[in-house]
């Protein structure tokens, strides 16, 4: 692998990272934190939070942009 190939690759890897923490910042300001799917679970002086919804979405845009960085 070249440094003209390992550049880019992680010039797209940090365009990526901007996007996905442009996102958050966006749904959190929006009042979007929970999708539809999370799971919430309260009891007593303990709260676990397992975001399904959001891993499911972060999959398919992750696999979609993953897929037309490499695809060439």
């Amino acid at each position: 692998m070249s440094f003209e190939t390992l550049g880019r690759l992680l010039l797209v890897a940090g365009a990526v990272l901007l996007l996905v923490g442009a996102l958050f910042f966006f749904l959190g300001r929006f009042g979007l934190e929970r999708l539809p799917g999370d799971i919430v679970w309260r009891g007593g002086r303990t709260t676990v939070y397992v975001p399904l919804g959001l891993s499911i979405v972060l999959s398919l845009v992750l696999t979609i942009v993953l897929n037309l960085i490499f695809r060439r």
